[in-house]
């Protein structure tokens, strides 16, 4: 007696035609070219909000130092070695802390004319942000 399968029919090897690979290659590929711009998009969102935190920080700082010491910082380290900051915060859009842009106060309206200090910090980044305005104006 010869022996069969239970359907009664000897079958071949079993697997995925080149058309069934290639729809779910297809399918995978438009979900991976979708995917991406949305995770870019993220991360620049995600900079953005360290960025303001960060400049709402320093500034906050600034005007702390400038209350306490009658006279603004003459440059950002003199926030940290005072105590004011343990280290200067990184500028997430260049990734240096040595790349902040730093604005002087005029000498004839600082606290202590003789001394003119830093009044404004902004990025030195030259960069538009999502919102269309660059960085450098935030």
């Amino acid at each position: 007696m010869v022996s069969r399968t239970q359907s009664g029919k000897h079958r071949g090897p079993r697997g995925f035609t080149f058309v069934e690979l290639m729809v779910v290659i297809t399918i995978i590929v438009v979900l991976v070219t979708m995917a991406i711009p949305i995770y870019q998009k993220s991360i620049v969102r995600a900079k953005e909000s360290v960025l303001k935190n960060n400049l709402f920080t320093i500034r906050t700082v600034i005007d702390n130092y400038t209350y306490d010491k009658q006279k603004a910082p003459q440059s950002l380290q003199d926030l940290v070695s005072d105590g004011y900051l343990r280290e200067i915060p990184v500028d997430p859009m260049t990734s240096s802390n040595q790349s902040w842009k730093v604005i002087m106060e005029d000498a004839t309206q600082s606290v202590d004319q003789s001394q003119p200090g830093i009044w404004d910090i902004r990025s030195g980044s030259d960069k538009m942000g999502l919102d269309g305005t660059p960085y450098s104006d935030w």
